[in-house]
């Protein structure tokens, strides 16, 4: 019920977000008519299909989304029609078609308040195609889950609760809007004005939203608006719940949402007696095993389990993993088993071969299930990248600990439970120390402030190029002056779902950030291809400040799908202005990440 609750309050922080802007003429056109017989419906119609659209596109994936640009684009016809005939009321004695006749009718029926409720909900259903709400923390947290988590009825339910949030915001300031016009029409006599301006408002709406300025720079704006609240929120509920908040959501962001805490959490003393928090779930769901043939919860039995759910791109699963690391190799004579959960975040970490060479290249011996469909991450219940469990030989889920930090309290942990399966007195004292390098080096998290940032229209955020994003077709993209946090890419770039392409040589990424270290998830093209980069920070080569894939003078290869280290800065930290240009066609950028 409380996330019910917390999806309602974040559709209803929606009214005070300018991306809401291009819906309001649409609401507010019928702000003189009856509530109950004009605006109610509307607004229903709006939510409903604001739920459904969303559902499919979270579930079906890119055919979804395709699917529902032919919706968009009727419904920008229909509601351009209706605000022709609001503007020019003979308009629909003129012309014919069947398109153009149900825009009269609309028209007509919106003058009287009998039989206008069905028009109203088919206005309302056109808007909800229309509707983009901008994506916050806590819609981002819902429709994440439904991508990890599967198909469900919560999820439709979640974002249902999320549309009758802003549809109730919505209503209240349409029941004091309707109040200021009829006094406006009764004070002025100006009711067939008003009635034109509204129709010159719809119009206007129409194009702001067929030139994406409602995805661009209204989402923009939006999000200085309303996110520090949305999060907030979402700070106290996890509060309440005892789980650290989340700090990134693929994501940042990928809830349930799978979520990167990029700060160590609070700290998890192993005390006398741990808690039982449920047994080892069924491990059947990886579709294959590496290092080791198949394990069970039943075989495992007699031994302590260390689970870790990682991927290999997460900058978070990175730099856990030399601990991890230790610890399988100091207590695998003891009776410690790690096993490590490849859950992927993109769509290449699903590659086998491209998760067998990880696993090669970051020198992991211990067993790795990969689970591409999500199982054994739904059977833990888990939100999280990296997530450790701990189980002690009966099979039984001990402790947990999410994202970095705390690695003295998480060995402690794997002492006492050992210490329990017999082996008091044999376990070696003390902790590791670890002394890691690259990428997997510990982050200055005291001095970032910048999150981690999708390239992909998908979960997009902060992108400042003019225009905003051209869905899945290729478009020239031209940089600017950003601000902190804002991204822009220059040159040829095709943006897909959860990356963007380059087609031509000479294409850049221009970030505005402030962070001690600068990552970028890359890969090749299809066809395999290395691809040369150079990269600039202020307008120089880094220098000392390069990255473990870069050189003192910028240059790099992309030779694979990973992440790419490119600046580890010595000296102070403050804004900078980091620039990737491209020498080569076909690359594909996915994310930024900064420690």
């Amino acid at each position: 019920m409380v996330l019910y609750l917390l999806a309602f309050l974040g559709g209803a922080l929606t009214i005070a977000s300018p991306c809401i802007l291009p819906v309001l003429p649409f609401v507010f056109a019928n702000s003189d008519k009856s509530f109950l017989r004009r605006g109610l419906p509307m607004l229903i119609g709006m939510a409903a299909t604001f739920a459904a659209v969303a559902t499919l596109a979270a579930f079906g994936g890119g055919w979804a989304a395709r699917a529902n640009e032919f919706g968009r684009w009727a419904a920008l016809a229909l509601l351009a029609v209706f605000g022709l005939t609001l503007l020019f009321p003979t308009l629909s004695e003129r012309l014919t078609g069947p398109l153009v006749a149900l825009g009269g009718r609309l028209s007509e029926k919106a003058d009287r308040e009998d039989g206008g409720i069905a028009a109203a909900l088919l206005l309302g259903v056109a808007t909800g195609f229309l509707w983009a709400p901008c994506a916050g923390p806590i819609l981002g947290l819902i429709l994440t889950g439904a991508a990890l988590q599967g198909a469900s009825a919560t999820t439709t339910l979640l974002l249902l609760s999320y549309a009758l949030g802003a549809a109730t915001s919505l209503a209240l300031a349409l029941l004091v809007g309707g109040r200021v016009f009829a006094a406006m029409k009764r004070g002025l006599g100006a009711g067939e004005w008003i009635r034109r301006g509204f129709g010159a408002a719809v119009v206007a709406a129409v194009a702001v939203i067929a030139l994406g300025a409602d995805t661009g720079f209204l989402t923009r704006l939006s999000l200085a608006q309303t996110s520090q609240l949305e999060q907030g929120l979402l700070d106290r509920f996890h509060a309440a719940a005892g789980n650290p908040p989340p700090v990134s959501v693929a994501m940042n962001g990928e809830a349930q949402m799978a979520m990167r805490p990029n700060s160590p959490a609070p700290k998890e003393e192993a005390k006398e007696q741990l808690p039982v928090e449920g047994n080892l779930p069924s491990l059947s769901g990886a579709v294959e095993w590496l290092n080791s043939p198949p394990l069970t919860a039943e075989a495992l039995k007699g031994k302590v389990v260390l689970v870790d759910f990682w991927t290999y791109s997460c900058i978070n699963c990175l730099r856990s993993l030399p601990y991890v690391r230790a610890w399988a190799e100091k207590y695998r004579d003891k009776g410690l088993v790690v096993i490590g959960v490849h859950a992927p975040e993109f769509a290449f970490e699903k590659v086998i071969s491209n998760v067998k060479k990880a696993v090669a290249d970051l020198h992991i011996d211990y067993p790795v299930a990969i689970d591409n469909d999500y199982a054994i991450w739904r059977a833990f219940n888990n939100n999280y990248w990296p997530a450790h469990y701990f189980i002690d030989a009966k099979g039984r889920i001990r402790a947990h600990h999410f994202g970095e930090g705390d690695y003295d309290g998480s060995e402690k942990i794997i002492q006492q439970l050992l210490a329990e399966a017999g082996q008091e007195g044999l376990v070696p004292e003390g902790v590791v120390k670890v002394s890691a390098t690259g990428a997997q080096a510990a982050a200055d998290m005291s001095d970032v402030k910048s999150p981690e940032t999708y390239l992909g229209y998908g979960r997009a955020e902060n992108f400042a190029s003019p225009g905003g994003q051209a869905q899945d077709k290729r478009h020239v993209y031209a940089a600017l002056d950003l601000s902190l946090n804002q991204w822009a890419l220059a040159g040829a770039w095709t943006v897909k779902e959860e990356r963007a392409d380059l087609g031509k040589p000479g294409g850049a990424i221009n970030f505005r950030f402030h962070a001690r270290d600068l990552h970028l998830v890359l890969g090749p093209g299809a066809d395999g291809k290395p691809v040369r980069f150079r990269v600039t920070i202020d307008g120089k080569p880094p220098g000392d400040d390069h990255g473990a894939d870069i050189n003192a003078q910028g240059e790099g290869v992309v030779t694979g799908e990973r992440l790419y280290q490119l600046l580890r800065q010595q000296g102070a930290i403050g804004d900078r202005l980091f620039r990737i240009e491209f020498l080569d066609p076909g690359v594909r950028a996915y994310a930024f990440t900064f420690g």
